[in-house]
């Protein structure tokens, strides 16, 4: 029984299988301390939006506090990008300067 198959299909075959197993690029979203948003409202920003524990978003808002940033998570670029577009638009809603930023792992 002959190979019937072009060399064509199978590059493509095999190529795109590659690309499937390719994992994709993460991204961690960060909060960064500023003099002005409340603690409470960083902790519900995390809440919400990262959808983190009460506990987990103390001590990342401790972070931010203490360190200038803190990790919210790891996510897909497009995950991220919705995740620090909601930080913003919320911030904005209650006068706060809150800034998220996301960077690739």
């Amino acid at each position: 029984m002959g190979n019937n198959i072009s060399p064509e299909i199978e590059e493509s075959a095999l190529s795109s299988t590659k690309d499937e197993a390719k994992e994709p690029s993460m991204y961690r979203v960060l909060l960064h301390n500023d003099d002005y948003t409340t603690m409470d409202f960083v902790v519900e920003i995390l809440m919400t939006v990262f959808n983190k524990s009460m506990e987990e978003s103390i001590l990342i808002m401790m972070s931010v506090h203490r360190q200038g940033t803190g990790i919210c998570g790891l996510y897909t670029f497009e995950v991220a990008e919705t995740k620090m577009n909601s930080v913003h638009g919320l911030a904005r809603e209650k006068g706060f300067p809150l800034r998220c930023s996301m960077e690739k792992e």
